[in-house]
């Protein structure tokens, strides 16, 4: 797929009446032969809208009028180029929790929580959250996380965990600046809750930070995964972390993990971890897919905004 395909359809399956201005700046991108060049002297994986647009919004460009945007691409490439390089979608959307809780919910208590891209160790705390499945409404503290489901009943409690680590080859703090304005960079403009949501799990995390180690995904994991308590069921997961890896450590990966005393909990694009028979997904807008242990669960929307449910 080329690079304006790429924008085309971010546009078309993701930004559509989610955000009208990267859907408008997709629109442009896609039709600029300057930028797209630009975007195609990087790394595939580091061509994706929402890297750029990010890199823009940290460096303080504008993102609501396309014309201001590809002006300011031009004139500060360089400075554009050298973020999109050295950082990644490291986005930490703590509204996946509502999608993990059902799932999380149901295994053998306590938790032992590892998570594969943990960025600043956000997704860690779904505990320590509060959840509104329509009008059912678990915990009573931390920012509330809107999700809403479909085939399946909401979970009736909390899960409880005893131990929570992350993995990442660079792990954000959430008490630096420059890392949490990078977090707040990444969320999309229109989005003000999802902002203020980040805030709110922010000082949960500062409150008791969780163990994030810098490491490899294969490498790395045995060492951490021996870590957690024996007397715990570990669970190890991820939520679209794995498009970012080159397919064979991705397979090595999974793996890896199919050989652990462990549970995998996956929320990825199904390009990226196929299934075979699959029910067509509720609408035309990207979902992700929801797996535990490699079997396929539910349809989800890629903020935990929707889980929609279709294992037996």
């Amino acid at each position: 797929m080329t690079t304006a395909m790429v924008y085309g359809e971010f546009a078309a399956r993701e930004a559509h009446e989610v955000s009208p201005a990267y859907e408008r700046l997709s629109v442009a991108v896609s039709r600029s032969p300057g930028l797209l060049a630009r975007l195609d002297a990087l790394p595939e994986p580091k061509r994706q809208p929402n890297l750029l647009y990010a890199a823009v919004r940290f460096l303080g460009g504008p993102v609501a009028e396309p014309g201001e945007f590809l002006a300011f691409t031009a004139a500060n490439w360089p400075a554009i180029e050298a973020e999109m390089r050295t950082r990644a979608t490291q986005t930490n959307e703590i509204g996946r929790c509502a999608l993990l809780l059902p799932v999380l919910a149901a295994l053998p208590q306590p938790l032992a929580l590892l998570e594969i891209g943990a960025s600043a160790g956000l997704n860690l705390f779904p505990d320590r959250y509060s959840y509104r499945y329509g009008d059912h409404r678990l915990g009573r503290s931390g920012p509330v996380l809107d999700c809403d489901l479909t085939g399946h009943q909401p979970p009736a409690a909390l899960p409880e965990v005893v131990w929570r680590a992350g993995l990442d080859l660079n792990p954000l703090d959430i008490t630096d600046p420059a890392d949490a304005r990078w977090l707040e960079s990444l969320i999309w403009p229109e989005h003000e809750h999802r902002r203020e949501r980040l805030r709110a799990a922010a000082r949960v995390a500062s409150a008791d930070p969780p163990l994030l180690v810098r490491g490899d995904l294969v490498d790395d994991l045995p060492a951490l995964a021996r870590r957690a308590p024996r007397d715990a069921t570990l669970v190890i997961f991820h939520t679209s972390v794995l498009y970012q890896v080159p397919a064979p450590r991705r397979e090595s990966f999974l793996r890896l993990v199919r050989e652990m005393p462990a549970h995998l909990i996956s929320i990825e694009n199904p390009t990226v971890i196929r299934y075979a028979g699959l029910p067509n997904p509720p609408d035309e807008t990207l979902h992700n897919i929801m797996a535990l242990d490699g079997r396929p669960l539910a349809w989800c929307r890629p903020h935990g905004q929707g889980l929609s449910w279709f294992a037996a």
